[in-house]
């Protein structure tokens, strides 16, 4: 019984430290689209979590989470407040390229869809806005480097083809 009332106060506590700092949600848009997360840890660095869903003639999923240091650029205030920020964390994704039936060029013999995806080290670099609302725009860039794979005729080769994923996006934000 004592330790679940010790478990119990380290998970009230845990819950109230992580409702304290400030956080934003929104949605990121690059390459392709999807939800993003910023959780601070004080004024000075916080963590950043993005599931992009791919488009554009390739469908896939990427997903990648970096911690960011900020740096206030207090010569650029007006209504509300201007950041540098950059860091450094991990990325996976995979993208799908077609269903179809296609003709592989090299061999001439018809090859079901393939794809590829990739693994690796993500780093961030961008400068956001921050209202006096509750609301934050952003503008990053934020390559992942690392090996990827690809998947042919049900056969899987892996390469090292270095950057992936090197979109510039746009992210606004509600901060709570």
């Amino acid at each position: 019984m004592k330790r679940f009332a010790l478990l119990s106060v380290i998970l009230v506590a845990t819950c109230v430290v992580a409702m304290a700092q400030p956080r934003a949600i929104g949605g990121r848009f690059a390459w392709g689209i999807g939800p993003s997360y910023q959780h601070g840890f004080g004024e000075k660095n916080m963590l950043q979590a993005d599931l992009d869903l791919l488009g554009y003639g390739w469908w896939g999923i990427q997903g990648t989470v970096t911690y960011n240091w900020i740096f206030p650029i207090s010569s650029w205030s007006h209504a509300g407040s201007w950041n540098w920020y950059a860091g450094v964390g991990a990325g996976a994704g995979y993208e799908w390229w077609g269903g179809g039936v296609y003709t592989w060029t090299y061999t001439g013999r018809p090859r079901t869809g393939w794809g590829g995806g990739f693994v690796g080290v993500a780093g961030m670099i961008g400068v956001e806005y921050n209202f006096n609302f509750p609301l934050q725009l952003s503008f990053d860039w934020r390559p992942v480097i690392g090996p990827g794979f690809s998947r042919y005729g049900g056969r899987v080769y892996f390469f090292d083809h270095g950057l992936y994923a090197g979109a510039i996006a746009l992210a606004a934000r509600y901060k709570f």
